[in-house]
């Protein structure tokens, strides 16, 4: 499965590429839709540009979002978006209009609540995991963990000659995650490789202006879309390679 992730924490500096307004958003999840992508991931965002988890900058999106794509759409709750631990469920229980899944940071003060409340209201949970976190400990002692959709194995390696490193490493440190799939992503100049990885060992996988503003060859990516495209080209290859 390869899930698009459109916007992220970037904005207006990071180029015309990345989509920020509702309309914007739901294009581009169209395009990488309709390029492959079977999932979405977006992060609503205020009229000034910053990620919220308000209800009434989130049920825009999501409702311009549906009427494009056909696929499951997840936020983020990122404690960015809401640093008090107490708010950020407060939001969730607010939400008028409810994505298909949501982010949960498990490093992040309050996750087992935000992830309870999420859980309580039928949005399914993807499991943050970041690497150079406590994530993964606290994970696989929490009995939230057999409830999750997924688990997001997170590289925040930023360095392509590492970051496939840090992503085994981190693979390793979740062992069984509760038995739940395993999504694996880098960033930045991670991307690519750690999206190759992914590919090496068969598991699920994103892309998308979030996590890269560039193209495997150093171009600079025009839309979501051409980011999807690449990646599944990689994929593609890689799944060969397994079968050789």
């Amino acid at each position: 499965m390869l899930q698009v992730c459109l916007n992220g924490s970037r904005g207006a500096g990071d180029g015309t590429a990345v989509p920020l307004t509702p309309s914007a958003v739901a294009e581009s999840a169209a395009s990488a839709v309709a390029a492959g992508a079977a999932d979405a991931h977006v992060h609503p965002k205020s009229p000034c540009g910053r990620d919220s988890l308000s209800p009434g900058v989130l049920t825009p999106v999501l409702t311009a979002l549906r009427e494009r794509v056909r696929v499951p759409v997840g936020v983020t709750t990122g404690a960015w978006a809401e640093p008090d631990p107490a708010a950020r469920v407060a939001r969730v229980r607010a939400w008028t209009v409810l994505p298909d899944h949501a982010s949960v940071n498990w490093h992040e003060p309050g996750a087992e609540e935000v992830a309870a409340a999420l859980l309580e209201r039928g949005v399914g949970v993807e499991a943050g995991i970041w690497s150079g976190t406590d994530g993964a400990a606290r994970f696989a002692a929490s009995p939230l963990g057999p409830r999750v959709l997924r688990v997001l194995a997170e590289v925040t390696d930023p360095a392509p000659d590492s970051a496939v490193t840090t992503a085994r490493a981190l693979l390793a440190e979740l062992g069984p995650a509760h038995g739940r799939p395993v999504l694996l992503h880098g960033e930045e100049g991670g991307a690519w490789p750690v999206l190759r990885l992914a590919g090496r060992l068969g598991l699920a996988t994103r892309i998308g202006l979030e996590d890269t503003l560039v193209l495997p060859d150093g171009e600079r990516a025009c839309s979501n879309a051409d980011l999807v495209t690449e990646a599944l080209r990689l994929l593609a290859n890689c799944r060969m390679t397994r079968a050789e």
